[in-house]
């Protein structure tokens, strides 16, 4: 499965962004989707995930209220929408793809995209 990130940018503190995962390839596969992000020199940060079939949901603590997750199946897309974003939001996020009935871990995941910038002005 290949997953492409898009919707990254500037935004003000207290904005929100929606970043876009489109997913292709072995599509049929793929049992949930995952957002993550990372500051250079910290670990690769779990923020949510999503089933594929059955659309359930879990979030991290430190996004839970700011940050939804959704999917589209027919389009092959996840979405990750942000909200009251703080200049700490600011990272790369990444997308990701698995079939792993377990997927809470960024270790769970096989099929990463490149990752879209999100940087948040104070």
């Amino acid at each position: 499965v290949q997953v492409v990130e898009s919707g990254g940018g500037l935004v003000q503190a207290g904005g929100s962004l929606r970043l876009s995962c489109v997913a292709s390839g072995r599509t049929f596969s793929i049992y949930a989707m995952g957002w993550f992000r990372q500051d250079p020199g910290k670990e690769r940060e779990f923020l949510a995930a999503i089933t594929w079939t059955g659309g359930s949901t879990y979030y991290a603590d430190s996004v839970k209220g700011r940050f939804t997750i959704s999917r589209d199946s027919a389009k092959n897309t996840a979405y990750l929408q942000m909200n009251s974003l703080k200049p700490e939001d600011t990272a790369v996020y990444f997308c990701a793809a698995t079939s792993n009935t377990y997927y809470y871990t960024q270790l769970d995941y096989h099929d990463w995209g490149q990752g879209t910038q999100v940087t948040v002005s104070s």
